[in-house]
């Protein structure tokens, strides 16, 4: 029986790798077996979360927490052949659990026009906006440099692509939504 080797780096004899041994070899690190669990399984997760129609950031933001969950929890996979399943499970959890985070924040609009200058505001309230805002990026500037630096990237009077704003931080695409929730949450402690 000859054997050649296939795209994904395992030796081809006709049968394909059981997912027990691909899940263990991925989580020993190998890196053939982590491209073949993305390319038998890959498209699922995207449809999976495409079907909740988040935003193109949320979406990669579930896409990556999905397989950082199988990357977390290779080796407890109690059925390997039912993979597709678990992680068809897990992004919708992962999505679900964006859309949550969602609701808990308030709209961009809403932000927008409570940042709106009110004309009949009178100086003293002026004065005091002023004092909260500086004292606010105050506390930014004590947070890692990676988060003040996407915080200030994020929070500007001109938005830019999140695109762009990942390759300015240094960042995945697909981390930024993590790392802003995690920097948020420690400038709420702070408060």
């Amino acid at each position: 029986m000859s054997m050649t080797t296939t795209h994904t780096g395992y030796a081809h004899t006709g049968a394909t790798p059981r997912v027990a041994d691909l899940l263990r070899r991925a989580g020993n690190g190998d890196q053939a077996a982590w491209e073949e669990i993305l390319l038998r399984h890959g498209k699922r997760v995207f449809a999976t979360v495409r079907s909740f129609r988040l935003q193109e950031a949320d979406a990669l933001d579930a896409v990556q927490m999905t397989w950082l969950r199988l990357a977390e929890h290779a080796h407890e996979i109690r059925d390997p052949e039912q993979l597709g399943g678990w992680l068809a499970t897990t992004a919708r959890r992962e999505c679900l659990s964006i859309l949550r985070h969602a609701q808990r924040t308030p709209s961009a609009c809403k932000a927008a026009l409570e940042a709106v200058a009110d004309p009949f505001v009178g100086p003293e309230q002026r004065v005091i906006d002023a004092d909260i805002t500086r004292r606010l990026w105050n506390l930014v500037s004590e947070l890692s440099p990676r988060r003040q630096t996407l915080l200030r990237a994020l929070f500007t009077d001109h938005p830019r692509p999140y695109a762009e704003v990942a390759r300015s931080c240094g960042i995945p695409p697909g981390g930024i939504g993590p790392t802003r929730a995690r920097a948020l949450a420690q400038l709420r402690d702070k408060v």
